[in-house]
């Protein structure tokens, strides 16, 4: 294969503005598959994906167009899944950067598009969805130009929904975007992602820089410094097409009989183990998990299959991280780790569509940087291991770059002055759209709000955002009671002056949702020592001078009296049982 006729791009655009159709497109045009055999959204595998409309996990496809080779990846939109983006931006040369014609620029349409910059991609601009009533192709130019500073002049404008303008763009991948370079020897490939299949155990989509990947032939892990031996390699068209090796500048499958994933590292270095590279390769952003919830069964004899799923969903999600974890009102189950909110609600959806199962969330939280009286610095993400004897606390800030019509700027300003926002810049982008760049505490981000900025704005609003460090904040540790017992399951981390509204509401709705009893139940919040909010439940209460007709009042009285001793100890001993439903209720999360 001639190295100058390859060309490795990816898609990078906004969540829904046409990128998985245009992949469609792409591979129509190529004839990379059968008419009779073409779907929407070919490329989205995951039951998930299709249901949401959204794309979750990068996938490639090998496309001949005109005696060139074209590796394309198409890539997430959502700020979640950034880091798939990033590694399939490793593995490129250019970019196909399609912003909608309607909606303009949005905030992961920039943040993906300064990656691609930083990688040293060629980003060619692609307006999409000329053909709907609302687009605006030359203020959507003039929006790409302020906001990301790329020239505009030749930006192609199609309709990948009505297949037009699609030969222009595999024409322009061709002619801008560079071939690959690289050398015979040695070996230096870049592992773009990896999974698990039943039959032939992991297989690792790769991009090859230097060298080639030949059936047969031994292959070191760099990070490990494991051998292997590669029994089967090929590229996907998007069916899978078994090749005898993999030459350099390509993009595509390799097996060799790994099977524990931990061998086999996201964007980790794949080299000769007789020549190995000195300095592997660079630019990969290893994914992080920010967001943190526990997860248990609603069934406990279901635990072994739950933890099986996660094992086999983490195969598939090398992003995923979890830890046994238990709960006194939920039993046990695991504390798992994820890269936002879309991605834990992915992850639930998946453990119940794809493997049955019927599970419980709770309420997300992020890692707080906790600094005891001992000196001893801890990162706490479960309230349960909240310590007592606290010295300060720092918590998680992002840097967030918001893009809102003009007209909601005042909306938006009240929003993030209800989230303690930190305003830092402001921007116009076009006579009636601002980035509003602003630094917020992660915890604020986790709850709702994405969907507040979208309420806020008609649905016209957008944020990406990125870890910026940790700040000193007044955070405590808010405790449930019930009768005197604290809740765990209940239990949370939260900012100091947002503590007795979230408790009052927390209490009341515990209200509705305890059955009462026949004793009185008290239902506290505390931080400490300290009740900030109570309310009670007034016990049933049987008439036991029903059977009194007349006679010495002393007669009543001696049962009221035996009736409020029995009371007063079954409030001392009995237990509170509550169902998980209401903790769900509790929590918000249903």
């Amino acid at each position: 294969m001639n190295i100058k006729k390859i060309r490795n791009f990816s898609i990078i655009a906004h969540i829904d503005h046409g990128k998985s159709t245009l992949a469609d497109r792409l591979i129509e045009h190529t004839h990379a598959l059968p008419m009779r055999e073409m779907k929407e959204q070919i490329l989205d595998t995951l039951e998930v994906e299709r249901l949401h409309g959204i794309t979750v996990k990068s996938q490639s496809v090998r496309l001949n167009y005109n005696g060139y080779t074209l590796n394309m990846i198409d890539t997430p939109g959502h700020v979640d899944f950034s880091y798939e983006v990033s590694r399939s931006l490793s593995a490129c040369e250019g970019a196909l950067l399609v912003v909608d014609a309607s909606q303009g620029v949005e905030a992961q349409t920039i943040a993906h598009s300064y990656l691609a910059l930083e990688n040293g991609l060629k980003i060619i601009p692609v307006i999409n969805k000329i053909d709907l009533p609302t687009a605006d192709v030359e203020k959507t130019k003039t929006e790409i130009k302020e906001a990301i500073g790329i020239d505009t002049e030749d930006a192609i404008c199609i309709s990948a929904k009505l297949n037009t303008g699609i030969d222009k763009v595999l024409k322009s991948i061709i002619e801008k975007i560079p071939h690959p370079k690289g050398k015979e020897k040695p070996l230096k490939a870049l592992i773009i992602d990896s999974w698990y299949d039943n039959y032939k155990g992991i297989v690792c989509l790769v991009r090859v820089f230097d060298g080639k990947i030949k059936t047969g032939e031994n292959i070191m892990m760099y990070s490990t410094r494991k051998t292997y031996e590669v029994t089967e390699c090929g590229v996907f068209t998007p069916k899978i097409n078994v090749l005898d090796e993999l030459p350099t500048g390509s993009v595509g499958y390799m097996i060799c009989g790994i099977k524990n994933i931990k061998e086999a590292l996201v964007g980790d270095t794949i080299t000769d183990p007789e020549k190995p590279v000195s300095v592997p390769i660079s630019g990969f952003k290893k994914s992080k998990p920010c967001v943190f919830a526990s997860i248990y069964p609603t069934d406990p004899r279901d635990f072994p299959e739950f933890k099986k799923a996660l094992e086999k969903l983490q195969l598939n999600d090398a992003s995923l991280t979890f830890q046994p974890d238990s709960s006194t009102a939920l039993g046990c189950g695991f504390r798992c780790g994820f890269l936002g909110l879309l991605h834990l609600k992915i992850t639930k959806e998946r453990l119940e569509t794809e493997f049955g199962l019927d599970i419980v969330v709770t309420a997300p939280t992020v890692v707080y940087r906790v600094k005891t009286k001992e000196e001893k610095i801890m990162d706490i993400s479960n309230p349960a291991h909240f310590p007592d004897n606290v010295l300060s606390v720092s918590e998680p800030y992002v840097s967030a770059e918001i893009i809102i019509p003009a007209e909601f700027l005042g909306n938006t300003m009240k929003l993030l002055r209800e989230k303690r926002g930190i305003q830092k810049d402001m921007t116009y982008i076009s006579s009636n759209r601002v980035i509003v760049k602003v630094l917020l505490p992660f915890s604020e981000i986790v709850t709702d709000f994405h969907e507040k900025l979208k309420s806020y704005t008609k649905g016209y609003g957008s944020f990406d955002y990125e870890f910026e460090g940790y700040r000193p904040s007044d955070i405590v540790r808010l405790n449930i009671l019930v009768n005197g017992k604290p809740v765990d399951a209940l239990s949370t981390i939260i900012h100091k002056e947002k503590t007795y509204v979230y408790a009052r509401n927390m209490l009341q709705n515990l209200r509705k949702l305890v059955p009462r009893q026949l004793f009185e139940v008290r239902l506290q919040a505390a931080i400490g020592k300290r009740i900030i909010a109570k309310e009670e439940i007034k016990p049933l209460r049987k008439n036991v001078t029903a059977k009194c007709y007349g006679g010495d009042i002393t007669r009543k009285m001696k049962l009221l009296e035996k009736q409020k001793a029995g009371k007063k100890r079954m409030k001392e001993i009995g237990n509170i049982k509550i169902d998980k439903e209401a903790f769900l209720q509790a929590l918000g999360i249903q």
